[in-house]
């Protein structure tokens, strides 16, 4: 069964996959980012091998007719394992992302769409707030590239359907089987009691007893002072590169110093607020 650990795009995924991965599966008395492969992304092209032909790929229809398929084949050996994933809980043509019948529960973490754009600019090498928001507002939107054979990433990246902030954050909201939300600000703010908090829901969802010594070691593993410091020192497979210069990004960039009362004009953050406004208010970000 798999507890899935969903998020929009820059919203503090990476973090709680850190986190998840420091508490279940670390082993060695140093702690580095190559922990994270225990937790890996879906949808990937690799999950539908034998599923869909390589010329159909990129065609979603297709596709979506084979998420269930592609999980149960996962779930086949009966055992619990996590998944990051950026996919909207959408239908398409009728078939769902995923199901009660594959899926434990799901961790869904939130971050105020007026820090989120500020990451979304960077991370995707956008010119100015303008392409950022319409990234954000975008209801079509894909993460993803076309399949192509010579790729070293040939059997990973595909495309993927993110929708708008709103939109992402409605959907899983949707999903009622242990459904846990965590907002990124509270990681922030109270860093031990949110991480306790995930630690409870997993003990629950998993039946297992995890120590307290165990939960803070994880806690003081992944702060994010740590993590961009394991970064700086040892560099993350999964930073990116930028699109004009062709030089690798910190993935770990401003994390709680990026403060959008200090970023965004007057427009950006009203148009932004009027947009999500029914969302925003919903989790006290007006």
């Amino acid at each position: 069964m798999i507890i899935w650990l969903a998020s929009y795009p820059k919203s503090g995924n990476t973090w709680i996959r850190s986190f998840i991965s420091s508490l279940l599966f670390h082993k060695s008395e140093s702690f580095n980012l190559k922990i994270l492969s225990n937790i890996p992304q879906f949808p990937l092209r690799s999950h539908f091998h034998n599923l869909v032909k390589n010329d159909e790929i990129d065609d979603l229809n297709k596709v979506s007719s084979c998420w269930i398929k592609s999980q149960q084949i996962i779930n086949l050996d009966n055992k619990i394992k996590f998944f990051k994933t950026h996919h909207t809980l959408c239908k398409i043509n009728g078939s769902i992302f995923t199901n009660y019948e594959n899926s434990l529960g799901v961790i869904y973490i939130v971050r105020d769409p007026r820090n989120v754009i500020s990451s979304i600019k960077y991370h995707f090498s956008k010119d100015n707030y303008i392409e950022a928001k319409n990234f954000l507002f975008s209801e079509n939107k894909l993460l993803g590239k076309k399949f192509d054979e010579t790729s070293p990433n040939k059997n990973k990246d595909m495309f993927t359907p993110i929708a708008s902030w709103k939109t992402h954050y409605n959907s899983w909201k949707n999903f009622k089987k242990n459904y846990l939300l965590i907002k990124y600000e509270n990681l922030i703010s109270n860093p031990n009691e949110e991480f306790k908090k995930i630690s409870e829901f997993l003990s629950k969802l998993m039946d297992i007893k995890i120590q307290d010594d165990k939960i803070m070691m994880a806690i003081e593993n992944n702060t994010f002072e740590n993590l961009k410091k394991i970064e700086e020192k040892d560099g993350f497979a999964e930073a990116i590169k930028d699109l004009k210069t062709g030089k690798t990004k910190n993935f770990f960039n401003l994390g709680p110093k990026n403060n959008w009362q200090e970023k965004l004009d007057i427009e950006i953050k009203q148009s932004i607020e009027e947009k999500f406004e029914i969302e925003m208010k919903e989790l006290g970000y007006l």
